[in-house]
Protein backbone atom coordinates (compact mmCIF):
# COMPACT_ATOMS: atom_id res chain seq x y z
CA UNK A 1 0.00 0.00 0.00
CA UNK A 2 1.03 3.64 -0.23
CA UNK A 3 0.36 5.30 3.13
CA UNK A 4 -2.34 7.64 1.83
CA UNK A 5 -5.15 6.41 4.10
CA UNK A 6 -4.19 8.30 7.23
CA UNK A 7 -5.89 10.40 9.86
CA UNK A 8 -6.22 14.17 9.92
CA UNK A 9 -4.46 14.74 13.22
CA UNK A 10 -5.43 18.41 13.43
CA UNK A 11 -9.10 17.44 13.63
CA UNK A 12 -8.72 14.57 16.11
CA UNK A 13 -9.38 14.69 19.83
CA UNK A 14 -6.29 13.90 21.91
CA UNK A 15 -7.75 10.63 23.21
CA UNK A 16 -8.66 9.54 19.66
CA UNK A 17 -5.17 10.27 18.40
CA UNK A 18 -3.66 8.25 21.26
CA UNK A 19 -6.00 5.39 20.41
CA UNK A 20 -5.08 5.67 16.72
CA UNK A 21 -1.38 5.60 17.56
CA UNK A 22 -1.88 2.54 19.75
CA UNK A 23 -3.33 0.64 16.77
CA UNK A 24 -0.43 1.80 14.58
CA UNK A 25 2.15 0.76 17.17
CA UNK A 26 0.29 -2.51 17.71
CA UNK A 27 0.57 -3.30 14.00
CA UNK A 28 4.27 -2.45 14.11
CA UNK A 29 4.64 -4.81 17.09
CA UNK A 30 2.82 -7.61 15.24
CA UNK A 31 4.99 -7.16 12.15
CA UNK A 32 8.16 -7.28 14.24
CA UNK A 33 6.95 -10.28 16.24
CA UNK A 34 5.93 -12.26 13.14
CA UNK A 35 8.49 -11.12 10.58
CA UNK A 36 11.26 -9.23 12.32
CA UNK A 37 12.77 -5.99 11.09
CA UNK A 38 11.87 -6.85 7.49
CA UNK A 39 8.22 -6.98 8.52
CA UNK A 40 8.42 -3.56 10.11
CA UNK A 41 9.48 -2.12 6.76
CA UNK A 42 5.96 -2.88 5.48
CA UNK A 43 4.18 -0.80 8.15
CA UNK A 44 1.68 1.70 6.70
CA UNK A 45 -1.23 3.80 7.87
CA UNK A 46 -3.33 2.15 5.14
CA UNK A 47 -3.20 -1.19 6.95
CA UNK A 48 -3.66 0.53 10.30
CA UNK A 49 -6.99 1.74 8.92
CA UNK A 50 -7.89 -1.86 8.07
CA UNK A 51 -7.13 -2.94 11.65
CA UNK A 52 -9.33 -0.20 13.12
CA UNK A 53 -12.11 -0.86 10.61
CA UNK A 54 -12.31 -4.61 11.20
CA UNK A 55 -11.96 -4.20 14.96
CA UNK A 56 -14.85 -1.77 14.86
CA UNK A 57 -16.91 -4.30 12.93
CA UNK A 58 -16.10 -7.40 14.97
CA UNK A 59 -15.29 -5.83 18.37
CA UNK A 60 -12.87 -8.60 19.31
CA UNK A 61 -10.87 -8.30 22.57
CA UNK A 62 -7.60 -6.40 22.25
CA UNK A 63 -4.36 -7.08 24.08
CA UNK A 64 -2.83 -3.87 25.46
CA UNK A 65 0.85 -3.42 26.34
CA UNK A 66 3.36 -0.62 26.85
CA UNK A 67 6.90 -1.09 25.59
CA UNK A 68 9.83 0.71 24.05
CA UNK A 69 10.78 0.22 20.44
CA UNK A 70 13.63 1.12 18.09
CA UNK A 71 11.79 4.22 16.88
CA UNK A 72 10.94 5.38 20.43
CA UNK A 73 13.67 3.92 22.67
CA UNK A 74 13.33 6.53 25.42
CA UNK A 75 9.60 6.25 26.13
CA UNK A 76 7.23 3.30 26.29
CA UNK A 77 4.46 3.30 23.70
CA UNK A 78 0.86 2.09 24.05
CA UNK A 79 0.11 -0.83 21.72
CA UNK A 80 -3.13 -2.72 21.10
CA UNK A 81 -3.42 -5.83 18.94
CA UNK A 82 -5.30 -9.09 18.35
CA UNK A 83 -5.84 -11.64 15.57
CA UNK A 84 -7.05 -8.90 13.21
CA UNK A 85 -3.74 -7.11 13.71
CA UNK A 86 -1.97 -10.35 12.79
CA UNK A 87 -4.10 -10.61 9.65
CA UNK A 88 -3.24 -7.04 8.66
CA UNK A 89 0.44 -7.81 9.26
CA UNK A 90 0.20 -10.80 6.89
CA UNK A 91 -1.53 -8.71 4.24
CA UNK A 92 1.08 -5.96 4.64
CA UNK A 93 3.80 -8.48 3.85
CA UNK A 94 1.87 -9.88 0.90
CA UNK A 95 1.16 -6.49 -0.67
CA UNK A 96 4.68 -5.20 -0.10
CA UNK A 97 6.21 -8.31 -1.65
CA UNK A 98 4.27 -7.86 -4.88
CA UNK A 99 5.07 -4.14 -4.90
CA UNK A 100 8.75 -5.06 -4.66
CA UNK A 101 8.38 -7.51 -7.53
CA UNK A 102 6.88 -4.66 -9.57
CA UNK A 103 9.85 -2.44 -8.67
CA UNK A 104 12.23 -5.18 -9.76
CA UNK A 105 10.49 -5.44 -13.14
CA UNK A 106 10.17 -1.69 -13.70
CA UNK A 107 13.39 -0.33 -12.24
CA UNK A 108 15.59 -3.42 -11.87
CA UNK A 109 15.99 -2.32 -8.26
CA UNK A 110 18.70 -4.26 -6.44
CA UNK A 111 17.38 -3.03 -3.08
CA UNK A 112 13.91 -4.37 -3.92
CA UNK A 113 15.45 -7.68 -4.99
CA UNK A 114 17.31 -8.06 -1.68
CA UNK A 115 14.27 -7.24 0.48
CA UNK A 116 11.97 -9.47 -1.60
CA UNK A 117 14.39 -12.37 -1.18
CA UNK A 118 14.25 -11.93 2.60
CA UNK A 119 10.44 -11.94 2.49
CA UNK A 120 9.92 -14.84 0.10
CA UNK A 121 9.58 -17.72 2.58
CA UNK A 122 7.22 -15.76 4.81
CA UNK A 123 5.09 -14.71 1.85
CA UNK A 124 4.86 -18.31 0.63
CA UNK A 125 3.36 -19.28 3.99
CA UNK A 126 0.92 -16.38 3.81
CA UNK A 127 -0.13 -17.47 0.32
CA UNK A 128 -0.85 -20.97 1.65
CA UNK A 129 -2.90 -19.60 4.56
CA UNK A 130 -4.84 -17.06 2.46
CA UNK A 131 -5.12 -18.46 -1.09
CA UNK A 132 -8.04 -16.19 -2.10
CA UNK A 133 -6.27 -13.01 -1.08
CA UNK A 134 -2.96 -14.21 -2.55
CA UNK A 135 -4.60 -15.05 -5.87
CA UNK A 136 -6.33 -11.67 -5.98
CA UNK A 137 -3.08 -9.80 -5.32
CA UNK A 138 -1.07 -11.88 -7.81
CA UNK A 139 -3.71 -11.76 -10.55
CA UNK A 140 -4.49 -8.06 -10.26
CA UNK A 141 -0.84 -7.06 -10.04
CA UNK A 142 -0.27 -8.95 -13.29
CA UNK A 143 -3.31 -7.39 -14.99
CA UNK A 144 -2.28 -3.94 -13.77
CA UNK A 145 1.23 -4.42 -15.11
CA UNK A 146 -0.14 -5.51 -18.49
CA UNK A 147 -2.50 -2.52 -18.63
CA UNK A 148 0.33 -0.12 -17.80
CA UNK A 149 2.61 -1.71 -20.41
CA UNK A 150 -0.15 -1.23 -23.01
CA UNK A 151 -0.58 2.36 -21.77
CA UNK A 152 -4.23 1.93 -20.92
CA UNK A 153 -5.74 5.33 -20.15
CA UNK A 154 -9.19 4.16 -19.04
CA UNK A 155 -9.15 5.31 -15.43
CA UNK A 156 -11.90 2.95 -14.30
CA UNK A 157 -10.25 -0.09 -15.84
CA UNK A 158 -6.70 0.49 -14.70
CA UNK A 159 -7.64 1.66 -11.17
CA UNK A 160 -10.10 -1.22 -10.95
CA UNK A 161 -7.26 -3.73 -10.67
CA UNK A 162 -6.04 -2.07 -7.50
CA UNK A 163 -9.64 -1.88 -6.33
CA UNK A 164 -10.26 -5.60 -6.88
CA UNK A 165 -7.06 -6.45 -5.06
CA UNK A 166 -7.90 -4.24 -2.08
CA UNK A 167 -11.46 -5.58 -1.89
CA UNK A 168 -10.21 -9.13 -1.31
CA UNK A 169 -7.48 -8.08 1.11
CA UNK A 170 -10.01 -6.19 3.24
CA UNK A 171 -12.26 -9.27 3.49
CA UNK A 172 -10.99 -11.88 5.95
CA UNK A 173 -13.80 -14.40 5.44
CA UNK A 174 -16.00 -14.78 2.36
CA UNK A 175 -18.82 -16.04 4.60
CA UNK A 176 -18.93 -12.75 6.46
CA UNK A 177 -22.53 -11.39 6.40
CA UNK A 178 -21.06 -7.96 5.61
CA UNK A 179 -18.85 -9.25 2.79
CA UNK A 180 -20.60 -7.18 0.10
CA UNK A 181 -20.11 -3.91 1.98
CA UNK A 182 -16.51 -4.70 2.92
CA UNK A 183 -15.64 -5.53 -0.69
CA UNK A 184 -17.41 -2.39 -1.94
CA UNK A 185 -15.51 -0.24 0.54
CA UNK A 186 -12.19 -1.89 -0.29
CA UNK A 187 -12.75 -1.68 -4.03
CA UNK A 188 -13.33 2.06 -4.13
CA UNK A 189 -10.65 2.77 -1.54
CA UNK A 190 -8.19 0.83 -3.69
CA UNK A 191 -9.15 2.87 -6.75
CA UNK A 192 -8.73 6.06 -4.75
CA UNK A 193 -5.24 4.99 -3.63
CA UNK A 194 -4.14 4.12 -7.17
CA UNK A 195 -5.43 7.33 -8.73
CA UNK A 196 -4.02 9.54 -5.96
CA UNK A 197 -0.65 7.83 -6.21
CA UNK A 198 -0.67 8.35 -9.98
CA UNK A 199 -1.53 12.03 -9.50
CA UNK A 200 1.33 12.32 -7.02
CA UNK A 201 3.75 10.80 -9.57
CA UNK A 202 2.48 12.76 -12.57
CA UNK A 203 5.14 15.53 -12.84
CA UNK A 204 7.92 12.96 -12.60
CA UNK A 205 6.25 10.64 -15.12
CA UNK A 206 5.65 13.45 -17.60
CA UNK A 207 9.33 14.41 -17.51
CA UNK A 208 10.39 10.80 -18.09
CA UNK A 209 7.64 10.07 -20.62
CA UNK A 210 6.67 7.23 -18.31
CA UNK A 211 3.18 5.78 -18.18
CA UNK A 212 0.63 7.53 -16.03
CA UNK A 213 -3.16 7.11 -16.37
CA UNK A 214 -3.69 10.87 -15.93
CA UNK A 215 -1.40 11.85 -18.83
CA UNK A 216 -4.08 12.42 -21.53
CA UNK A 217 -5.95 14.81 -19.23
CA UNK A 218 -2.95 16.62 -17.75
CA UNK A 219 -3.11 19.56 -20.18
CA UNK A 220 -6.70 20.47 -19.38
CA UNK A 221 -7.32 23.80 -17.65
CA UNK A 222 -9.74 22.08 -15.31
CA UNK A 223 -7.38 19.17 -14.63
CA UNK A 224 -7.19 19.63 -10.86
CA UNK A 225 -10.97 19.85 -10.67
CA UNK A 226 -11.24 16.65 -12.71
CA UNK A 227 -8.85 14.85 -10.36
CA UNK A 228 -10.60 16.11 -7.25
CA UNK A 229 -14.06 15.17 -8.59
CA UNK A 230 -12.86 11.70 -9.58
CA UNK A 231 -11.27 11.08 -6.20
CA UNK A 232 -14.38 12.44 -4.47
CA UNK A 233 -16.56 9.95 -6.35
CA UNK A 234 -14.30 7.10 -5.23
CA UNK A 235 -14.47 8.15 -1.57
CA UNK A 236 -18.21 8.77 -1.78
CA UNK A 237 -18.78 5.14 -2.73
CA UNK A 238 -16.36 4.04 -0.04
CA UNK A 239 -18.19 6.13 2.57
CA UNK A 240 -21.60 4.76 1.53
CA UNK A 241 -20.41 1.21 2.16
CA UNK A 242 -18.78 2.22 5.43
CA UNK A 243 -21.96 3.83 6.76
CA UNK A 244 -23.89 0.61 6.08
CA UNK A 245 -21.59 -1.32 8.42
CA UNK A 246 -22.79 -1.66 12.07
CA UNK A 247 -19.73 0.02 13.56
CA UNK A 248 -19.77 1.94 16.83
CA UNK A 249 -16.29 1.29 18.26
CA UNK A 250 -13.73 3.91 17.22
CA UNK A 251 -16.33 5.46 14.90
CA UNK A 252 -14.93 9.00 15.28
CA UNK A 253 -11.45 7.81 14.28
CA UNK A 254 -12.77 5.96 11.25
CA UNK A 255 -14.88 8.89 10.10
CA UNK A 256 -11.94 11.22 10.54
CA UNK A 257 -9.91 9.02 8.18
CA UNK A 258 -12.63 8.47 5.58
CA UNK A 259 -14.02 12.00 5.41
CA UNK A 260 -10.92 14.05 6.14
CA UNK A 261 -7.69 12.13 6.56
CA UNK A 262 -7.60 10.68 3.05
CA UNK A 263 -7.46 14.24 1.70
CA UNK A 264 -4.40 15.30 3.72
CA UNK A 265 -1.93 13.92 1.18
CA UNK A 266 -3.91 15.38 -1.73
CA UNK A 267 -3.75 18.81 -0.11
CA UNK A 268 -0.01 18.46 0.42
CA UNK A 269 0.51 17.57 -3.25
CA UNK A 270 -1.44 20.62 -4.42
CA UNK A 271 0.42 22.97 -2.07
CA UNK A 272 3.83 21.62 -3.07
CA UNK A 273 3.06 22.12 -6.77
CA UNK A 274 1.84 25.64 -6.20
CA UNK A 275 5.04 26.45 -4.30
CA UNK A 276 7.14 25.00 -7.13
CA UNK A 277 5.04 26.81 -9.73
CA UNK A 278 4.15 23.52 -11.42
CA UNK A 279 0.49 24.35 -11.77
CA UNK A 280 -1.76 21.36 -12.32
CA UNK A 281 0.97 19.03 -13.52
Amino acid sequence: MFGYITANREEMKIRDFKRYRSYYCGLCHALADRYGKTGQLTLTYDMTFLVILLNGLYEEPLTSIRKRCMVHPAEKQDMVFNRITDYAADMSMLLTYYKLMDDIRDERSMKARIVAAKMRKSVQKIEMNYPRQAEAVSKNCRLLMEAEEKRCYDLDDVAGYMGSMTAEVFLIDEKDPWASEIRHLGFYLGKFIYLLDAFDDLPKDLKKDAYNPWTPEAGRKDFEALVENTLTMMMSECAKAFERLPIIQDIDILRNIIYSGVWVKYGMIIREREEKGEGHA
